[in-house]
């Protein structure tokens, strides 16, 4: 975790369990982003590239969390401060060509 933090890295995990944690005790870090089911790469690439159009045009992660689910067909995005005390506006998305749901807390 200290490279990580210390290089400013945004990380990808499937270990949402370990790393919501381990980042809830950080009080500053350039974000993480979770593929919450466990698919097979295929997918695991498909839904990366969602987050991935989501985040074009963001400014920055300082502080968020992004993870990324499956509802049936549907991919559902949820973006929330991590620690909880951190609150800023979430950036626009634009989405084109997927059906994404886009769940915000902060």
């Amino acid at each position: 975790m200290p490279p990580i933090v210390e290089q400013d890295f945004t990380f990808m995990t499937n270990n949402a369990r370990d790393f919501r944690k381990l980042y809830a005790k950080e009080e500053l870090h350039a974000g993480l982003v979770i593929i919450v089911p466990q698919v097979l790469p295929v997918l695991q690439r498909e839904l990366f590239a969602l987050i991935l159009q989501d985040l074009a045009g963001a400014q920055d992660m300082v502080n968020e969390v992004i993870e990324v689910t499956l509802a049936g067909e549907d991919a559902v995005l949820t973006r929330y401060s991590l620690p909880e005390a951190w609150s800023r506006p979430p950036p626009p998305t634009s989405l084109t060509n997927f059906r994404l749901l886009i769940l915000t807390f902060g």
